[in-house]
């Protein structure tokens, strides 16, 4: 695929899905603010222990420590915000290389 200016632009594997982003939470390091639920709530929910879990785009939610899910196309600026301002740093983004593209501990 490319862009009007004939650029090229990544096609992503499945239609809606980032092709090369992936967001996991880091249950030990949420405080539970919800600001992650509050601006991506088709990727971000509480669960029972009042921390962010991701979900899948079925809606189910990855309590496995460690789990990813895909970053959905149509909200990866929402996504890397909340990541960005996360009070707890505990939400991670990243590329398939595994560099960080957004979140984590600030240095």
């Amino acid at each position: 695929m490319v862009t009007e200016d004939r650029s090229p632009v990544a096609t992503p594997a499945k239609p809606g899905v980032s092709a090369s982003l992936r967001v996991r939470v880091d249950q030990d390091a949420c405080t539970g603010d919800g600001l992650c639920v509050q601006l991506a709530p088709s990727v971000f929910e509480f669960d029972v222990d009042g921390l962010a879990y991701v979900k899948g785009g079925d809606g189910e939610l990855q309590t496995a420590a460690g789990a990813y899910v895909p970053v959905p196309l149509p909200i990866v600026d929402a996504v890397v915000d909340a990541a960005d301002e996360c009070p707890g740093n505990c939400i991670y983004v990243e590329r398939p290389d595994g560099s960080l593209q957004a979140g984590g501990p600030s240095d």
